[in-house]
């Protein structure tokens, strides 16, 4: 069988995207099927782009094949939830020691800056937590480390279902847009250790924020 490629296939990028968007909003839930004659339907098309999707989306770890069932919607157990924050906190923190070796690039800074204005000034969940894998993008970016960066951005798709989950919660986006801007600042004064002790507290209160939300719903 011929490998798919979906390198130009722009139909086939944007159905993905939209799916993608569903997923992460929370209005398609784990376990819920794919329906492909519902998207090509939409996008009026045949349902091959659809498939080719479905395949992208099952590479990036957002949907899943199950036998006599089809394509549906991924989920994570709350082990799994756990080792991806866990993963996330590592890589960070080693992009910290990385920029406390290399130092500030003041041009990702700046792009930081800008990304926490757009942050600020947002009221949709689903972009604001777009927005904050933005924002630690360039933390990663600014290692220097492709291995680093490259790993990132591998989770990118399950990360943001999992932190969507956190800014549900009442208070995180604003606490979390705090807790940015002291980020920004440490780095403007090179307050590295500052910062990346900072960042740590940031990411282990995701955490305890799954946690709660895990709790509840028991």
């Amino acid at each position: 069988m011929s490998s798919i490629d979906l390198s130009n296939n722009a139909l086939s990028n944007k159905i993905a995207d939209h799916i993608s968007k569903q997923i992460i909003s929370g209005d398609l839930k784990p376990g819920e099927k794919i329906v492909e004659n519902f998207y090509a339907e939409e996008y009026g098309t045949s349902r091959a782009p659809v498939r080719e999707a479905i395949f992208l989306l099952t590479i990036e770890g957002l949907v899943e094949r199950i036998p006599r069932k089809g394509a549906v919607v991924r989920g994570y157990t709350e082990s799994e939830i756990y080792d991806l924050l866990e993963i996330r906190i590592n890589l960070e923190s080693l992009a910290m020691k990385r920029i406390t070796e290399n130092g500030v690039d003041l041009n990702e800074l700046a792009e930081m800056k800008k990304i926490l204005t757009q942050m600020k000034n947002i009221n949709d969940r689903e972009r604001y937590t777009q927005l904050n894998h933005s924002f630690h993008m360039c933390l990663l970016r600014m290692s220097e480390s492709e291995i680093i960066k490259n790993t990132y951005t591998r989770l990118e798709y399950p990360l943001l279902t999992v932190q969507n989950l956190s800014f549900s919660m009442e208070g995180n986006i604003e606490k979390s847009i705090q807790e940015h801007e002291k980020l920004i600042e440490w780095l403007e004064k090179n307050q590295l250790e500052k910062a990346a002790s900072l960042l740590n507290t940031h990411n282990q209160y995701v955490i305890e924020s799954i946690k709660k939300r895990m709790l509840k719903k028991q």
